[in-house]
This record gives C-alpha cells, sequence and structure tokens, in this order.
C-alpha cells in the first residue's frame, strides 16, 4: 500500500509548529491522509547539540529526543487535521505508553516518523507512532496528548 502523496516543506512545518532551533525535530512532511496518518522525517545531523555530551566519542540519538521527535510529527499532524497552526496554542504530551527503543540512531540516519490516529475527541488525541531508520523500527509507542490554548496553559 503506497502513501497518499503530500508534501510539507520546512517553512509549512514552522507554520504549524511553534518549536524552533534547536528543538525543533521534523524536516519535511512525506505523506499525509488527514483522521489517518502522517509520515514525516528529520535528517540526523552530527551537528546536533546534543552529540557533544551524548555520547562523546560514541554519538546516540537520546531516547527521549526520537519520543519529542515522535510527538513533534503528531503535532504536525494534529495541525494539518484542524487545518491551523498551533502557533497560538500548546501540544502537550498527557501520556506516553507501550514505548519501545529498538536500534539506536546516529549521525547520518533519516528518521522516518509515522504517527497514526487511534483516536482524538474534542482536544484529545491518541496515536500510534515509529521511528523507523532504513525500515527498522528505532522507537514505537502510542502517544496521547492536548491540544490547549496557551492562555489556558
Amino acid at each position: 500500500m503506497s502513501e497518499p502523496a503530500y508534501y510539507a516543506d520546512i517553512l509549512k512545518i514552522l507554520e504549524i509548529l511553534p518549536h524552533r532551533y534547536p528543538f525543533l525535530m521534523v524536516d519535511r512532511v512525506m505523506a499525509f491522509e488527514a483522521g489517518v496518518r502522517l509520515t514525516a522525517y528529520k535528517n540526523v545531523t552530527v551537528n546536533e547539540p546534543f552529540f557533544q555530551g551524548h555520547f562523546p566519542g560514541k554519538p546516540i540519538m537520546p531516547g527521549v529526543l526520537l519520543l519529542e521527535a515522535m510527538a513533534q510529527a503528531g503535532g504536525v499532524y494534529v495541525g494539518l487535521c484542524l487545518g491551523e497552526a498551533l502557533a497560538n496554542k500548546l501540544f502537550l504530551f498527557t501520556g506516553l505508553d507501550k514505548v519501545r527503543f529498538r536500534r539506536p540512531v546516529v549521525p547520518g540516519d533519516r528518521l522516518v516518523l509515522t504517527v497514526q490516529n487511534v483516536r482524538n475527541k474534542r482536544h484529545l488525541w491518541k496515536m500510534e507512532s515509529t521511528a523507523t531508520v532504513d525500515g527498522d523500527i528505532a522507537a514505537e509507542g502510542e502517544l496521547t496528548a492536548a491540544v490547549m490554548d496557551r492562555e489556558l496553559v
């Protein structure tokens, strides 16, 4: 089954997400189907600031940042589904379940981020997410999040 054609470059992502360097973890959206799924990627380079300390001589992307990349892909998915930027809102984690790390992510990898809608009701969203490199799962889990107005947080 092929992915539905869709393309969003970094400028569109910057319209949707409030994140900025060094914390923006999504480079491009490759596929999007409203109410179903999104596929995006992050190019992991040796220039990432976290590699200076994680780990010297053996750079590995921290697991918590893999989860952040998956969550940001979820934020882009929700923003595209809602048809509005999340700049005046916050996309906040409310839970992580069934999280597993399967392989390290290192400089030079292209991290493919996939989120699939499980359900959403009003401002609450539940998604299954995977992060893969060359078709191998690096991380996976269920993400739950809430979209909140900034002034209410």
